[in-house]
């Protein structure tokens, strides 16, 4: 996830806040640190919520920028719409992905970053309905009869999926699995690229730790991750995976479809 003359900026597209600590808080502040531009959006968890100054805390550490939140609920949890608003699973599709084309094109960013297909580990809601949103706002970014008043059109260079294979799961299936949780992950040959994000391992538990309140609790992620010793922590959040998914036209054969 690097180009030959400039670090790119990236905008990360996560369901609820912690996943971007989580899954991408590594690469988030290895980019900021080179002074390149990065920024999140959160599609759960409206600002009225006791979880939206956790994330703006952790964005800070990361160099991330100030919130950008969706606005909608948690599938699982009334609180995190204190003010009414609709689920994320349940909103109108075109609706959902035309909020996110304006974050887009507002961020201009060269990488997007989102969750995979599976709903990153346990197959949550929020989160396969995330990555279907950024799949379609991605490619809907850079088209600009789609969304005209949501700004003028930017195609980012590549989307990236974060993702755990089946091999690199290493202790955090066993640690899930502890609390009851399911386990999804991809195959190996799934994964385009593996980032050693240990120089930044510091920061990114920081930024879990910002979390305060899904620390505290025993089943989430955050929470098993502060009750492990900290050499086994930091072998588990130092290596993140991603597959890279290239949105718009790519080249290829003009006169037939290629594989």
């Amino acid at each position: 996830m690097t180009q030959p003359t400039a670090v790119p900026s990236l905008l990360g597209v996560f369901a609820h806040p912690d996943d971007e600590s989580l899954v991408a808080g590594g690469v988030l502040a290895q980019h900021a640190a080179t002074g390149a531009r990065t920024a999140v959006v959160t599609a759960t968890w409206t600002s009225g919520s006791h979880r939206a100054p956790e994330l703006a805390e952790a964005l800070s550490l990361l160099g991330a920028g100030s919130p950008r939140l969706l606005g909608y609920a948690d599938a699982r949890n009334p609180a995190s719409a204190p003010d009414g608003a609709v689920r994320l699973v349940d909103a109108p599709l075109d609706e959902a992905v035309g909020r996110l084309v304006a974050h887009i094109r507002e961020v201009r960013p060269d990488i997007v970053i989102g969750h995979d297909a599976l709903g990153q580990l346990t197959g949550h809601p929020d989160h396969r309905r995330a990555h279907q949103i950024t799949l379609l706002a991605v490619e809907a970014a850079g088209l600009p009869h789609l969304y005209p008043d949501a700004g003028e059109p930017w195609q980012p260079t590549a989307l990236y999926a974060a993702t755990h294979s089946e091999s690199g799961m290493g202790r955090l299936g066993p640690l899930l699995q502890s609390v009851g949780k399911t386990l999804l992950a991809v195959p190996d040959s799934y994964v385009t690229t593996s980032v050693d994000v240990s120089p930044w391992a510091a920061v990114k538990w920081a930024a879990i730790c910002a979390h305060r309140s899904e620390v505290a609790r025993p089943r989430p992620l955050p929470g098993l991750l502060a009750r492990l010793p900290e050499p086994e922590r930091n072998q588990i959040i130092s290596t993140e995976q991603f597959t890279r998914l290239s949105p718009g036209p790519a080249p290829g054969d003009p006169h037939q479809l290629v594989a």
